[in-house]
């Protein structure tokens, strides 16, 4: 019975991270993991470090358990794992992410004491830096940092060009903690913070420059199961040609492994005609393809084609198991049937391109996840341009999650982003994190918009994560370690 008991305890955290999951997109209830959040303090007011560390651990498991289980579709649908062991993988890796909550909840009930100050900057400061840190442990994973869940509707948002994703996380966190003490003044304290924000999403922090840009996003909805098919190459190529050829625009993105072949086994007329076809528009094309060299490296690449002299963005951020095998884990090939899985990291600082009348800092795929990463183009680029291949994840969550993600990204650098996905989300971000327009996922199209260059420095562009880091570990400094039990929420 006190098994039972114990288990029944971690039922209810459980829910909640599973609940938040809809804060995010595609449903965007953004008050939701707030709420679930304040829940989690709530319940764990008088807990025990342990005790704190079981229920932050249920809640992780219940969150990342329902918001990012589409691994499991890359392993066993695409990566041919068999069935057992994909569930497990994905399991394990849920369970893994989960102990970053854990650990915040345990250093909360280690940390806090009584006073109501304490819960206030304990808790949101510690489940700040869980966030960082998760987001470059092994190569980072920050998918679904709670300040995601804000964009572009909630105040919160206004804070991004000043903080980036774990500012506003930070923030959020504050609120799910004012709520749990159910007390006065940090509600109001609350309410002028979010106050703030709504001010603050009014400010310009970037400028326009230079007249707006025509701009075709391709869609090929090329299913994953025949990318690499020999037999499917062929009508491949012709897709992308008559998409390519029907798009008016100056500058037409197609999306990442559009090619699904080495830049050199591309038939050199087809590339030519890519080529043609934008200069006519005065433009010019990009390109997503793998790029081999001769001394046998292969990278993630993209290249472009027209008016410019070509020019090459080579993926420098790779994914664990999907782009590159990390020490020790060699046997996971054998239960993996992922083609190109082992690219060679291109350099960390890769100038924007000079394409279209525009300075573009392209990002493939999940490099859009990391903002420090991203506004290192910055000052100099004006637009932002993510080439993705989603397919991987099916008909999931991670689209629309990833779409929220670059609105993020948008938002903290205050340029518009262009987002060119195999099988969607492809889309037109503004400078405020809005889509402006977007395809449908899973259909074959191009997307027609208008697009407007930006310049300047937001402060996140000028300062990254660090301002908030530094604010949330002064925070945890300034409460001092108490070895002993402690209460906080009362």
């Amino acid at each position: 019975m006190p098994r039972l008991t114990a288990l029944a305890h971690l039922i209810l955290p459980a829910a909640l991270g599973a609940l938040s999951v809809a804060g995010f997109a595609p449903w965007s209830w953004f008050p939701l993991p707030i709420l679930s959040l304040a829940g989690l303090y709530y319940i764990a007011r008088t807990d025990t470090v342990r005790a704190a560390a079981y229920k932050g651990f249920a809640f992780g498991l219940g969150w990342f358990g329902a918001g990012v289980s589409w691994v499991y579709v890359s392993l066993h649908d695409f990566g041919m794992m068999p069935l057992p062991m994909a569930v497990v993988a994905t399991v394990l890796f849920c369970a893994f992410l989960a102990l970053f909550p854990a650990l915040t909840m345990a250093l909360t009930a280690r940390l806090g004491r009584a006073q109501t100050w304490r819960a206030l900057t304990v808790a949101p400061a510690l489940w700040l830096l869980s966030e960082w840190l998760r987001g470059w442990v092994f190569t980072g994973f920050p998918w679904l940092a709670l300040g995601y869940s804000q964009v572009p509707a909630s105040p919160l948002a206004g804070y991004a060009p000043l903080l980036g994703v774990y500012g506003v996380s930070g923030l959020a966190a504050l609120t799910a903690s004012a709520l749990a003490l159910r007390r006065g003044w940090p509600l109001l304290l609350v309410l002028a913070i979010w106050l703030g924000g709504w001010a603050l999403q009014s400010v310009e922090w970037t400028r326009p420059v230079g007249p707006s840009l025509t701009v075709s996003l391709v869609q090929g909805n090329v299913a994953q199961e025949m990318k690499f098919r020999p037999e499917k190459r062929l009508e491949t190529l012709q897709d992308y040609l008559r998409l390519a050829q029907a798009s008016p625009s100056r500058l037409i993105v197609l999306p990442e492994t559009a090619l699904p072949m080495f830049l050199d086994d591309a038939p050199s007329a087809y590339l030519e005609l890519l080529q043609w076809h934008a200069r006519s528009r005065g433009g010019d094309l990009l390109l997503g393809v793998p790029e081999r060299l001769a001394d046998g490296r292969y990278f993630n690449s993209v290249i472009s084609l027209g008016q410019s002299p070509t020019q090459t963005y080579r993926k420098q951020h790779l994914v664990p198991f999907g782009e590159f095998v990390p020490w020790g884990f060699g046997w996971i090939v054998d239960y993996l049937h992922i083609p190109l899985s082992d690219f060679s990291r291109g350099d960390k600082a890769q100038a924007p391109m000079a394409v279209a009348g525009q300075k573009v800092a392209v990002d493939i795929c999940y490099e859009d996840a990391f903002g420090e990463e991203i506004i290192r183009a910055l000052p100099e680029a004006t637009l932002l341009v993510n080439v993705s291949n989603d397919a991987w994840f099916g008909d999931s969550f991670s689209p629309w999650q990833h779409l929220q993600i670059a609105q993020m990204r948008a938002l903290e650098a205050g340029r518009p982003m262009l987002r060119a996905n195999n099988t969607g989300i492809t889309a037109v971000i503004d400078a405020k994190g809005r889509v402006s327009a977007q395809l449908e996922p899973f259909v074959q199209g191009v997307l027609h918009g208008q697009s407007q260059g930006h310049q300047g420095l937001t402060p996140y562009a000028r300062f990254g994560n660090w301002p908030a880091v530094l604010l949330a570990t002064l925070a945890v400094l300034a409460t001092g370690i108490r070895p002993r039990r402690t209460h906080i929420f009362r």
